[in-house]
């Protein structure tokens, strides 16, 4: 039987009916939960949440303020007036009572235009929570992408290690009956035994590395870390990707880059405010009060007034210690800084896209070399097989064209999924990785 044909039936053998006990998890499926259930993201949502609320007229001091204010005191005291004349007033116990209220409106119509800056910056402010969203979602994203494909890797491997156990017990088999009729020795069915025993030795370290990835992506989706699946078989690779459409992806698209571009344009309406101070502020006050007041003793010992009141104060800054100067200065070199860490980001978004395209490239080719390379192991283990059934080969070059196979095999393996990491890499600094 062809080598391709036992590993492809070994594949079946031993996924079919894990497949029907356990949960296949498809990629897509994966990224559904992640974003459900990862924490992360929940916790990038909310604050969205809180930079949504903070957004408003009234928190950029837009708006008025409307209050209702009531105030009453009393008192009860003994009272001893001397009149002009000299004849005095006395009273015991004289109750007093002076009772206010009423509503009052409080609002800032001009302060240099700071208002109207702040509300700009609550709208940057949002879309940075809006970014942030976007890259938790993308990093957590790409950690699942990362997490299956790792996976996939290790159950082909594995499935690559059951194939080499099925041809190990075909050739213990094979060593025993040529023992019973004489035409090998014991020595040939011991060392065939103990190849078959390193490969179920491989074999358990294969599961335990598997399970083990299991535990990661049950922990990055947030549920039961000990939920048995199985995932897809398949790696397959965009091999179209070009440089020049990731870099102008990743100039429009990438959230640090957006991030770092709104934290500037936050600095320069932060300027704005800071400037604000130069210029007088105007309010306007305006309310309706009830007012009443009792006097046991006195001329008036009752009155009582209610009515609107109006008017208007304004100020402005002559001299504050220089603090103005300074805080205008200290904004200045704040947006400085915000440049300067926005075309840092640039650079190294653009170093990070060259060597990840690099990789991308050298191991695409790789990929390709592995898979002819594993071609050639396949066809020479069938030749050494067939050699090996009619006793034209020796155990040891059996025992070597079949490590060459699952050398080969694992390599190939290895080279697919180093493709699929930096593609996914690639397509998330360039802001386009599916979810």
């Amino acid at each position: 039987m062809k080598i391709k044909s036992i590993y492809i039936i070994t594949l079946v053998l031993a996924f079919l009916p894990k497949m029907q006990a356990q949960e296949l998890l498809l990629l897509e499926d994966a990224v559904k939960i992640a974003l459900e259930n990862n924490y992360d993201i929940k916790l990038a949502k909310n604050e969205l949440k809180i930079d949504e609320l903070n957004n408003s007229a009234g928190n950029a001091g837009m708006l008025p303020t409307i209050n209702a204010l009531v105030t009453d005191n009393n008192s009860i005291t003994n009272t001893k007036q001397t009149q002009a004349d000299g004849s005095e007033r006395t009273l015991d116990g004289a109750r007093n009572m002076n009772l206010t209220y009423g509503i009052g409106l409080d609002w800032t119509v001009f302060d240099g235009l700071r208002m109207f800056a702040r509300k700009e910056q609550l709208n940057i402010l949002q879309k940075q929570g809006e970014a942030e969203l976007k890259l938790a979602i993308l990093t957590k994203i790409s950690e699942v992408y990362l997490n299956y494909f790792d996976l996939v890797q290790q159950q082909q491997q594995l499935a690559a290690i059951d194939t080499a156990i099925v041809i190990s017990q075909e050739r213990v088999t094979t060593a025993q009956n040529r023992f019973s009729i004489g035409k090998a020795s014991k020595l040939e069915v011991l060392n065939a035994q103990v190849d078959l025993n390193t490969d179920k030795s491989l074999q358990l370290k294969q599961l335990e590395t598997l399970k083990n990835a299991k535990i990661r992506l049950n922990e990055i989706l947030a549920r039961d870390v000990q939920t048995e699946f199985v995932v897809a078989n398949e790696i397959s690779v965009d091999e179209q990707l070009k440089y020049d459409e990731l870099k102008s992806a990743a100039d429009s698209q990438n959230p640090q880059l957006q991030a770092q571009m709104l934290t500037k344009n936050s600095a320069e309406q932060q300027l704005k405010q800071v400037k604000a101070g130069r210029y007088p502020t105007i309010r306007i006050t305006s309310g309706y009060n009830f007012t009443r007041s009792e006097a046991s003793l006195g001329f008036i010992t009752q009155s009582s007034n209610r009515g609107f009141a109006y008017g208007f104060n304004a100020s402005m800054p002559i001299f504050n210690g220089n603090l103005q100067n300074r805080n205008e200065r200290i904004a200045k070199v704040q947006l400085e800084n915000a440049n300067v860490t926005l075309e840092q980001q640039k650079r190294s978004l653009e170093s990070q896209l060259n060597a990840a395209f690099a990789s991308y490239t050298t191991n695409l080719k790789l990929t390709k070399v592995e898979a002819q390379n594993l071609k050639i192991a396949e066809q020479n283990l069938d030749i050494t097989m067939a050699k090996f059934k009619i006793g034209t080969i020796t155990p040891i070059e059996f025992r070597t064209a079949q490590q060459n196979f699952l050398e080969a095999k694992v390599r190939y393996s290895n080279a697919l999924y180093l493709t699929k990491i930096h593609e996914i890499t690639l397509k998330e600094l360039a802001g386009s990785l599916s979810f």
